[in-house]
């Protein structure tokens, strides 16, 4: 017979009072995996040994007190991101501003009632796998715009960089804080197209022929499609991204010959993101452009190929841009010219 694993989440309860300890183990033994610690000293080992997923805690206890517990548990980057609710019998409300203060996420007086311990308790440790999901999520969308970008002989700084000049950009123009965030994110993922692109022609050494080009050029709208339809946010905003990057502003570009303003607000910063950090980045190809050269090249293009007054902000924003090249410099040689294999 094999026993199955116990999911259950993890709870480390912290109180000093047995009656305490009792009614909550009452309350949570069913639903729950529990661990206890009497005070707060020793609540900090299985803080770290025992991974809980949330921690009740008492204020007034003999050795330290629970606000000192928090913050050390925030201090500690292995158990910062454990939601904190502080239990206890200090109901003054500089007492409960104090609790906020230095990181727990919610506070209950006793006596707590077991119906609102058991709800809170659930609340948080929903938005705790809200929060997991999230951050599985957009790891998975890093990933595959590193993989985009390993497969065109890069070292996966560049879309690093890309985010970060995008976001610079995407504040400088006025967009609200979950635009920014969602084209942050986003931004990685404008060359996921070239996963569909035959190595012959992603990986050729010499001049592409038109026939060659107008396969390349497929990426923008493979990008698209791989990414799929989406409601607003950070998916739709990537699908965005990915097949209006190569348009221009004066109409020239690719895949639809999007003009001005039609082209998403996201594909033309991303444009301007990815030109300035190819240009100015070492590659088995070519050497790295001066950043007077490539600046000279996106006033050259103002109007042209790039939207003039990203251009201008950009401009403006230029040392902060030219901080994250610094930032996120490559760690590594450029990746060797490799040709296809038969």
């Amino acid at each position: 017979m094999t026993l199955s694993a116990d999911n259950r989440a993890q709870i480390l309860v912290v109180d000093d009072e047995a009656t305490n300890l009792q009614m909550l183990r009452h309350v949570l033994q069913d639903d729950y995996r529990l661990v206890f610690a009497k005070d707060g000293t020793r609540a900090l080992e299985p803080a770290l040994s025992e991974h809980p997923d949330l921690v009740p805690l008492d204020i007034m206890m003999p050795d330290i007190t629970g606000y000192e517990v928090c913050e050390a548990l925030k201090r500690d980057a292995r158990t910062r991101h454990i939601p904190v609710i502080f239990i206890t019998a200090m109901s003054d409300t500089d007492d409960e501003a104090k609790g906020f203060a230095v990181g727990g996420v919610d506070y209950l007086t006793k006596p707590a009632s077991p119906a609102i311990v058991k709800a809170r308790v659930r609340t948080h440790l929903s938005l705790v796998q809200v929060d997991e999901l999230r951050d599985t999520r957009l790891e998975i969308i890093r990933r595959l715009g590193l993989a985009a970008e390993f497969k065109d002989n890069e070292t996966g700084m560049h879309v690093i960089r890309m985010s970060y000049i995008s976001r610079i950009l995407g504040q400088a123009a006025g967009l609200g804080p979950a635009d920014v965030e969602n084209l942050f994110n986003a931004a990685p993922m404008h060359d996921i197209g070239k996963i569909g692109i035959p190595d012959a022609v992603l990986l050729k050494k010499g001049a592409l022929t038109p026939e060659e080009w107008a396969v390349m050029r497929t990426h923008a709208q493979i990008g698209a499609d791989i990414l799929g339809t989406h409601p607003p946010g950070l998916m739709q905003v990537a699908s965005e991204v990915a097949i209006t990057h190569h348009e221009k502003w004066d109409g020239s570009g690719y895949p639809h010959g999007l003009a001005g303003t039609a082209i998403p607000i996201s594909g033309r910063i991303a444009a301007i993101a990815d030109v300035f950090d190819a240009l100015t980045s070492e590659r088995p190809y070519k050497a790295a452009w001066t950043v007077e050269a490539a600046m000279g090249l996106l006033r050259a293009q103002s109007g042209k190929h790039f939207d003039p007054a990203l251009v201008t902000l950009f401009e403006a924003n230029l040392p902060e841009i030219l901080a994250v090249k610094e930032r996120w410099a490559e760690t590594t040689p450029p990746m060797p010219y490799l040709p296809p294999t038969a």
